[in-house]
């Protein structure tokens, strides 16, 4: 095993998803699907930096009605070999996608994710809006052209 003085260190393309760490609470908009009929959430999102900084892991309970009705687990990281931001998604639906989410930072305050499926494509976009708040939306589109919400939301910071 390499002695730790040799280990790579995170990079500040790494730190930058650390905006999103914290504990939030969310007021989300899920948009009619052929999994539910749509209407207000609310969500508890919970993200951390582990890993010797390498990554963010994000957990998120969106409760409707009085129940949990969704949950995510997110894996952000950085992939130094093609420049680009990767999100490993895991959620209550049960998909497990083929491959992360991959994107990059627009004009420095949006991250736009995209993955692709037998299903279709999924974007995420995160926006930070300050240091208290960003918001969040998930599209889907059947060709990556048109893209429709699914859920979007604003997440203020609670911790």
């Amino acid at each position: 095993m390499a002695d730790h003085l040799d280990a790579p260190s995170a990079l500040e393309e790494h730190r930058k998803l650390a905006v999103f760490a914290g504990e939030w609470a969310g007021e989300e908009m899920v948009f009619p699907s052929r999994w539910n009929a749509g209407g207000p959430a609310t969500s508890k999102v919970v993200a951390r930096m582990a890993l010797n900084g390498f990554y963010l892991i994000q957990d998120t309970v969106q409760m409707r009605d009085g129940k949990e009705s969704f949950a995510t687990h997110g894996v952000f990281t950085y992939d130094r070999e093609d420049r680009l931001y990767k999100l490993f998604w895991h959620d209550s639906l049960g998909y497990y996608p083929p491959s992360p989410a991959s994107g990059g930072w627009t004009a420095g305050k949006t991250l736009i994710l995209v993955r692709g499926s037998l299903r279709g494509n999924a974007r995420h976009v995160y926006e930070v809006v300050d240091d208290k708040t960003y918001t969040m939306k998930i599209q889907f589109s059947p060709d990556a052209e048109g893209w429709n919400d699914v859920l979007t939301g604003t997440y203020r910071r609670i911790n």
